[in-house]
């Protein structure tokens, strides 16, 4: 069986049961050279427009000869872009934000819209073009080399509510939209037409799922009320997921987000959404018993690898019996490809990682 069919038959797209649980996972950078060096792959870096998600979409060949059954592409910065240096290692991107590295992530440290306060400055803003020369040749190269052998994932997250308080500062943005100001209608639509067309590429060029990208929740609560969530952001989803399903009404369409958002899940159903990511462990509303039984067979599960806690700790046995676990309990009512809830971090060891890979592909589905 091959990893595409493995996971098309997770997800109902193929008749019969896998082989074996499906397997996906995202290294940091320290993990992809460590991994690079042992495998003796010279890792390949595809840069992305929005710097965190560089490492989703990166060294593919490594991670495919690692034991991954995806591959996960997504738009990068245009041909021949360099960030712009602004003073010690803080950078200007083509968004007009100023990236600062950390430790663990790229962050930004000065928003391109922090002063906007009217729809003349969001219509002033010069937004990157979705479609910019050379934006998806890496996407292409990856999708020509793995398509029909494994499952080609297209990324385009920081979708809707992420990219537009990213732009603005989050408690300018989220003060904005309580005040109704008509601003952040003009800026969020803006950024509607950049992700659809990020998705309609993607889909266009060849991909079998488009993977919808949104951090709406934190630890204990949705970010912004469901409510919020509903009125603002959930027609915008709906004709973006109209979109590319009126353009290929095969593809699988994946909602990630990071926190307790499990008030949402209903909605995400009913917005035609097939697949459920990141099921992040120890938030409430992620017990898998309760997913399971609620929403089991109505959506597909996609992560729930707990890499806060778990993987860092590298105990094999707990690893070896909370991935059982959840594997029998979210795979039992739904179609389960098996994932850590986020990009693995340099506190997991090689060896763990190596670990967690045979013992997915131990098993059965």
């Amino acid at each position: 069986m091959t990893p595409r069919e493995r996971v098309l038959r997770a997800f109902g797209r193929a008749p019969g049961r896998p082989d074996r649980m499906p397997l996906q996972f995202d290294l940091c950078r320290n993990l992809t050279e460590a991994f690079g060096k042992k495998l003796g792959i010279l890792p390949s870096y595809a840069k992305s427009y929005y710097e965190d998600l560089t490492y989703r979409i990166s060294a593919n060949a490594l991670r495919t000869a690692m034991g991954s059954d995806c591959v996960v592409v997504g738009g990068t910065v245009p041909q021949g872009f360099v960030p712009e240096p602004v003073e010690g290692d803080v950078t200007r991107n083509e968004f007009g934000m100023h990236m600062k590295p950390t430790s663990l992530y790229v962050e930004v440290a000065r928003c391109p819209l922090l002063t906007a306060s009217s729809r003349a400055d969001i219509e002033a803003y010069p937004f990157p073009d979705p479609l910019a020369p050379g934006r998806f040749d890496a996407a292409r190269r990856d999708i020509d080399r793995f398509a029909g052998e494994y499952f080609i994932i297209g990324d385009v997250e920081l979708s809707l509510f992420e990219l537009a308080w990213h732009l603005t500062g989050m408690e300018k943005y989220l003060m904005a939209m309580a005040m109704g100001e008509d601003w952040v209608d003009a800026l969020d639509d803006r950024v509607e037409r950049w992700t659809t067309g990020l998705a309609l590429e993607l889909v266009h060029a060849g991909v079998d799922a488009l993977w919808f990208g949104e951090d709406l929740g934190s630890q204990v609560s949705t970010l912004i009320s469901p409510e919020q969530w509903r009125e603002r952001y959930k027609p915008r989803h709906r004709r973006m997921i109209q979109a590319v399903k009126a353009a290929h009404p095969e593809v699988v369409v994946i909602m990630h987000s990071d926190g307790a958002v499990a008030p949402l899940l209903d909605d995400f159903i009913e917005l035609g959404v097939d697949v459920y990511n990141p099921v992040q462990p120890n938030v409430p509303g992620s017990d898998p018993e309760e997913l399971s039984a609620r929403y089991g067979g109505r959506i597909h599960f996609f992560g729930g690898i707990d890499q806060q806690v778990l993987l860092p700790e590298g105990d094999r046995e707990a690893i070896t019996a909370e991935l059982t676990r959840r594997a029998r309990i979210l795979g039992a009512r739904s179609g389960y490809l098996m994932a850590p809830a986020h990009i693995l971090q340099a506190d997991v060891s090689v060896e763990t990682v190596e670990h967690m890979i045979r013992v997915v592909k131990g098993i059965r589905a």
